[in-house]
């Protein structure tokens, strides 16, 4: 749980729990928090993680409204807390029983530290809606939000930083290297949007991508991956025309069984 300084005043902090990697922009007036960790006591580890880099005033951005990234934001309050719109959409529908459903789950693991922390946690929506782009100005540095397409979930906001050189991606990268299988599909996730957003990152030029989960990654692993969503997307093609079971797709494809068996059942 250090920070690691992508450029300068461009960081990212990563955690054991879940290998969630969050985010931190400083400019010269106020800086920006991408993402908050999934509980009270969570976030308030990371805004006094924040304040060993910076005094400056802070907003929150959230990637996307999944718990481990957008539950931990009281100790933040009160400020601009930014999002896709379709994640206060998410959050305002989903979001308390997706707290349950942790809460339940770490009971489970016999975690009732992590149970507790959640019992005690307020979902606190975005106020600043996000449809398409939107620049912030954090003091000669501009942050833009953009949503690149449906991907991870139908709300994925990524965070650029055009100076660094440096895009926050939450989980529609996630680095396999680390344990995860690069994707994690969902009810929400599109096979075949995803490949287009992929192209979009790209299209960007970055040097840095931070993955939601796992280190950082640079191009390579975006074309890499983009590359395997359009295997995945072929295999697809492939059992919907009856030329392979889906058996027979799993085990030509360049993920795992249990992440090729979610791709396919995606939009």
């Amino acid at each position: 749980m250090t920070w690691l300084e992508l450029a300068d005043g461009v960081y990212a902090r990563r955690y054991e729990e879940l290998d969630l990697t969050v985010g931190l922009v400083v400019g010269s007036d106020h800086c920006l928090v991408v993402d908050v960790r999934g509980d009270v006591e969570q976030g308030a580890e990371l805004a006094a993680a924040v304040r060993e880099i910076t005094p400056l005033p802070w907003s929150v951005v959230y990637t996307h409204a999944h718990f481990d990234h957008a539950f931990g934001t009281t100790p933040f309050l009160p400020c601009d807390i930014w999002a896709h719109e379709g994640c206060r959409t998410e959050l305002t529908t989903y979001g308390e029983g997706a707290r349950r459903k942790w809460i339940q789950h770490y009971l489970g693991e016999n975690r009732p530290e992590m149970a507790e922390a959640l019992e005690r946690t307020v979902i606190t929506l975005p106020d600043k809606p996000v449809s398409d782009t939107a620049e912030i100005d954090l003091g000669g540095r501009r942050v833009v939000l953009r949503f690149l397409g449906r991907a991870h979930t139908d709300h994925d906001l990524f965070v650029h930083v055009p100076d660094a050189g440096v895009i926050y991606a939450g989980d529609a990268v996630e680095n396999a290297e680390a344990g995860f299988s690069a994707f994690s599909f969902n009810e929400d996730s599109s096979l075949v949007e995803w490949t287009g957003v992929m192209g979009a990152i790209l299209e960007l030029e970055p040097k840095i991508i931070v993955a939601g989960h796992g280190a950082p990654v640079d191009t390579a692993f975006i074309e890499k991956h983009r590359e395997g969503l359009r295997e995945l997307t072929a295999l697809k093609t492939a059992i919907a025309a009856g030329d392979l079971t889906t058996d027979e797709a799993v085990a030509r494809s360049p993920y795992p069984d249990d992440v090729t068996r979610a791709a396919l059942s995606t939009a």
